[in-house]
Parts: structure tokens; C-alpha cells; sequence
């Protein structure tokens, strides 16, 4: 077999090809450079690699678990905005941080006054105990907080808050049940 020559002679080599010296069946085998296109890639995919490594295992970067949950906890919330009030969709909200640190501090500025930061009570029933006077399932929490207990002296919070607030601080209350923090007495019948 004869040598090829190439007609690129700025290539390593002077732009011929290397016998390597093996001959198999008749073919012989050339120790060729590997094209730059390629070990460009092969470069560019290693620096990318180390890259990726870095930024979620040594700098925390969000997991796509994470990013998963997140999304659909976004998704859950969106869907809750317009639709009808459900035991199942407060207690949807419930897995939210992110609407549950809002409801927190909606309670905090709406509903302390009342019933403490904590949900403890106040004027208002303890929130954390088991005995409740107009029932503990989140759809009635919410039509308790939305349309209010004026003999009581709480009002209507619905037309005030708007229904995505109000499906939030019933889906806070729900989280309170059952924490048994000290202060007002037991009010209402206790459910479990």
C-alpha cells in the first residue's frame, strides 16, 4: 500500500499520515490527529462538567427535586386562586412554604389582634387546642373567616381580603390545630 499524502501541510506531522505499524487483513492502521471540532467538544463538554458539579454539589445550586416541588407548588397555587374551595385544596396549600410564610404573616397582621401571633387567643378562641365553635375542617375555617361571626365580634373577612388571602389564612389555621400552645381556655366542643 502506498503512503497518502495530504494536501493540508499546516496539520502536525507535515500533513502526512503516520503508520503505526499495525496491518490487519490488509489494512493499515494510521495514528492520525483527532480533528479540532472534536476536541473542541470533548473540551467545551468537561469544562461544562466540571462546571455543573460545582455549582450543585459544592456552591447548593437548587436540585431539580427542589425546582420540581417548587413548580408545582406555584401550579397548585395558581389553580387554587380561581378555584372552588375544597378540604383537599387548603390542605394543598398547607405543603407551600412560600403561601404559608404569606398566610403567617396575613395572620400575623390581620388576625393577632385577636387570637395572638401564635394562634394562642386572645379576645379570640385558642386556635391551637382541640375544641372549636364553628367546626375544624378547612372548607368551614374558610367560610367562618370569610363570611365572619358578627355575634362574636369577628367580621366578615372575605370581602375585605379577597378569596385567594382568605384560602390562605384557612390553610395557616389548619397547620395550628392540635399544637396545644398555652393561653385562652377552651371554647366549643372538642373535635379530633
Amino acid at each position: 500500500m502506498s503512503e497518502r499524502k495530504r494536501a493540508n501541510v499546516s496539520e502536525p506531522n507535515g500533513g502526512q499520515d503516520v503508520d503505526s505499524g499495525h496491518d490487519y487483513d490488509g489494512i493499515r492502521e494510521y495514528d492520525n490527529p483527532l480533528p479540532g471540532w472534536w476536541l473542541t467538544t470533548l473540551y467545551a463538554t468537561i469544562v461544562f462538567a466540571a462546571g455543573y458539579w460545582l455549582f450543585f454539589q459544592v456552591f447548593g445550586g437548587t436540585s431539580l427535586a427542589a425546582e420540581l416541588q417548587r413548580d408545582e407548588a406555584a401550579a397548585l397555587a395558581r389553580a387554587a386562586a380561581g378555584a372552588p374551595v375544597t378540604d383537599a385544596l387548603l390542605a394543598g396549600l398547607t405543603k407551600d412554604p412560600g403561601t404559608q410564610e404569606k398566610a403567617r404573616a396575613l395572620f400575623v397582621q390581620q388576625c393577632a389582634q385577636c387570637h395572638n401571633a401564635d394562634g394562642s387567643g386572645k379576645i379570640g378562641p385558642n386556635l391551637t387546642d382541640e375544641y372549636w365553635l364553628h367546626g375544624k375542617e378547612p372548607s368551614q375555617i374558610y367560610e367562618t373567616i370569610s363570611k365572619g361571626v358578627l355575634v362574636k365580634g369577628m367580621p366578615a373577612w372575605g370581602p375585605l381580603l379577597g378569596q385567594e388571602k382568605i384560602k390562605w389564612l384557612a390553610s395557616y389555621v389548619t397547620t395550628l390545630d392540635a399544637t396545644h400552645l398555652p393561653g385562652k381556655a377552651p371554647e366549643g366542643e372538642k373535635i379530633q
